[in-house]
């Protein structure tokens, strides 16, 4: 996804990147500040925050006092303290979002044109991909955000429910190609998934809408590389495999560097 930057919002938007991160991972332990290359998990993604061109402010959402720490040594900022009852397994993302804009609001008067948020659990999408997001978003106006996927894996027209003894098409068959199921991947129609990487949206879809992404998302199409997402510990060993492969090739080594200047 190529869009031209649009110059006139260049230096006077406000944009929040808010990277939420809890302590009480319960699949994986204490993963966001497990070490990936060499660094705690967290920190790839406030790196990441850091090198893109557009994000002007980067901040850790977090009740532990841990990946607070790390969070500031690696130069994210951590103003408040994330209430309990919004860091347990169950509780909705979108009440951690509105809790940190409210928070910031309320105690700064600090009011971002738009909000880049960055799941610490995808250490390696790329700076530039962040860049192209916002600058998506700011070229649609009729959008509420833009939301980043990568395609499926698994084909949803070669999923089942079990019913009794018996096997039922997911898809309902009058909806599917005759023998659907069995049909090879590239036959069948493109499906995509979200990649749980990163999302970018209008403060004011939280207030107006009750919703973090609205209804109309852009989509930020993602290659498996950048779409790692770590939340079990084969997840985490994927991972570091996929780190040493990437080590041995210098041009996508560099995109996870390169981008703007960090602020």
């Amino acid at each position: 996804m190529k869009v031209a930057p649009d110059s006139s919002h260049r230096d006077a938007m406000e944009i929040l990147g808010l990277i939420i991160a809890r302590g009480g991972s319960t699949r994986l332990p204490k993963k966001n500040i497990l070490p990936l290359g060499g660094k705690p998990l967290i920190v790839w993604s406030i790196e990441c925050a850091r090198k893109t061109s557009r994000i002007t402010r980067t901040i850790v959402s977090t009740e532990d006092t841990r990946i607070a720490s790390v969070a500031r040594k690696a130069g994210a900022e951590v103003p408040f303290k994330r209430p309990p009852e919004y860091a347990t397994d169950d509780a909705p993302e979108f009440l951690v979002i509105r809790h940190a804009l409210e928070w910031l609001a309320h105690n700064e008067n600090y009011h971002p044109d738009l909000v880049v948020l960055l799941r610490a659990s995808s250490p390696f999408r790329k700076p530039s991909t962040v860049d192209q997001a916002i600058e998506a978003l700011i070229a649609d106006p009729a959008a509420h955000s833009a939301r980043s996927v990568t395609k499926c894996h698994e084909h949803p027209h070669k999923m089942w429910t079990i019913s009794g003894n018996r096997l039922k098409s997911f898809i309902p068959l009058k909806d599917k190609k005759p023998e659907a199921h069995n049909l090879a991947y590239q036959v069948l129609p493109p499906v995509w998934v979200q990649n749980a990487s990163f999302d970018v949206f209008r403060p004011s879809n939280v207030w107006e809408l009750n919703s973090a992404l609205g209804t109309e998302i852009i989509p930020v199409e993602m290659d498996e590389f950048e779409s790692t997402d770590i939340n079990t510990i084969i997840d985490f060993y994927t991972a570091e495999s996929i780190l040493r492969g990437i080590a041995g090739d210098s041009s996508y080594a560099d995109s996870l560097k390169t981008a703007g200047p960090t602020p």
